[in-house]
């Protein structure tokens, strides 16, 4: 058979018709090929930036690592391997961007908040204990931002941060505890609103509506999600919300981390880039830490221990306090109730909290003690009985402290 050119087979013997099928799947599968290995490049690259974006947006507080190690001596031992204390510090500081609306710079700061993070070695559990910045107590003499140095004082807590920052309050915190302090974090006004923007805000619920000025707060009674400044100013108000207490403020913070750990733990957060990434942004870029703590891997690594923890396992409460003899406006530790808490953090053991039992003799700015529950366990004392009956097992008090877990802190 010919084709009009006289060409036998046709045009396609003549090399004028389409290639065979095979040829075009290896073309089709080339291409495919290619195709994968530019996206693999292309994730590579982004993952590579966005790692060394968010590495490089950790400040190292390296002149708190030196004012430590000046001191070391005088640290406390650490008694519990594996277990780790970590200073969360809320820094009330008006420098840096974002922060210039809540008041002029002076120069100066104070601790808005300081949580001891007690997670033991087996990390089944988290501590969170409050500290209230009134708090009445000793602190050491400081090395100040001008190079000069405090004398030893009995103040009150925060001052210490103003004084003589992070190594200040650490110093502080152990004498206080007894308790090794291995980390520590501080964050700014602007780092905790952007960090609630980027899990799309945290519930709280409001028994009765809020409208606070100062706090630039206003909100109706009932189930509320909070923002940014909204979330700030729920935080931080004090004269508009319940009596106006620290006490008070103090639940209202912990019942709020409560609440964003929850929602950080959701796959909301967690298994979504779109909000993942911006969560770890805004944590990373508005965070001073240790050198220890200074990088994404650590910070990583410090996550990855946490993150499976039960939110009934996660613990929030405030070091036993009451008003201060002489000045009720400040606060003074509970004893032995403050002495058995810290027992319990330094030697890594358990700790249980109860809701608070509201009395109508006991103000809401005076805080409960610590209640004891007998419990025979590793650490049961034991003695010789007299009669001669052998040994007998003591049970020894586990205290249990006023307190709240995170699986509580919703609205139910």
């Amino acid at each position: 058979m010919t084709d009009s050119a006289g060409i036998p087979g046709g045009i396609g013997a003549a090399g004028g018709g389409q290639p065979p099928p095979r040829n075009r799947r290896r073309r089709l599968l080339r291409w495919i090929g290619l195709g994968a290995v530019l996206l693999v490049l292309l994730g590579t690259a982004a993952g590579w930036w966005a790692y060394n974006t968010l590495d490089g947006n950790i400040t190292e507080d390296s002149s708190a690592a030196a004012e430590l190690e000046r001191y070391e001596r005088e640290r406390p031992a650490h008694l519990a391997t594996g277990a780790q204390n970590i200073l969360l510090i809320g820094s009330d500081s008006r420098a840096g961007r974002g922060n210039a609306g809540y008041g002029e710079d002076k120069g100066t700061q104070r601790s808005d908040t300081t949580i001891l993070l007690h997670l033991p070695r087996d990390r089944e559990s988290a501590t969170a204990v409050s500290i209230p910045r009134d708090l009445m107590t000793e602190i050491p003499s400081c090395l100040k931002p001008d190079g000069s140095r405090t004398a030893p004082s009995f103040a009150q807590f925060n001052w210490s941060f103003e004084w003589g920052g992070a190594a200040c309050t650490i110093r502080t915190v152990e004498k206080l505890t007894g308790i090794r302090i291995d980390h520590h974090m501080v964050i700014d006004f602007a780092g905790f609103k952007r960090m609630v923007d980027a899990v799309g805000g945290v519930e709280v619920c409001l028994r009765q509506p809020v409208d606070d000025a100062q706090a630039k707060l206003r909100l109706p009674a009932g189930r509320q999600t909070l923002r940014g400044e909204q979330a700030l100013g729920f935080v931080r108000a004090r004269h508009s919300l319940g009596n106006g207490s620290d006490t008070e403020r103090m639940q209202r913070q912990q019942q709020f981390l409560g609440s964003l750990v929850k929602k950080v733990q959701s796959n909301g957060v967690l298994l979504n880039p779109a909000r993942l990434y911006p969560l770890l942004d805004a944590a990373t870029s508005s965070l001073t830490t240790d050198p220890g703590l200074a990088s994404l891997r650590n910070l990583y690594e410090l996550v990855r221990g946490v993150r499976d923890i039960p939110t009934e396992r996660i613990t929030f409460l405030t070091v036993p306090r009451r008003p201060y003899g002489p000045n009720p406006n400040r606060d003074e530790l509970v004893e032995p109730d403050a002495a058995l808490l810290f027992r319990q953090l330094r030697e890594d053991r358990s700790v249980t909290v109860t809701p608070p039992k509201p009395s109508p003799s006991v103000s809401a700015s005076t805080a409960t003690p610590a209640e004891a529950t007998a419990s025979v366990g590793p650490d049961a004392a034991r003695w010789t009985d007299p009669a001669g009956q052998g040994t007998v097992t003591a049970p020894t008090p586990v205290p249990t402290f006023t307190g709240t877990t995170a699986d509580e802190a919703d609205c139910r």
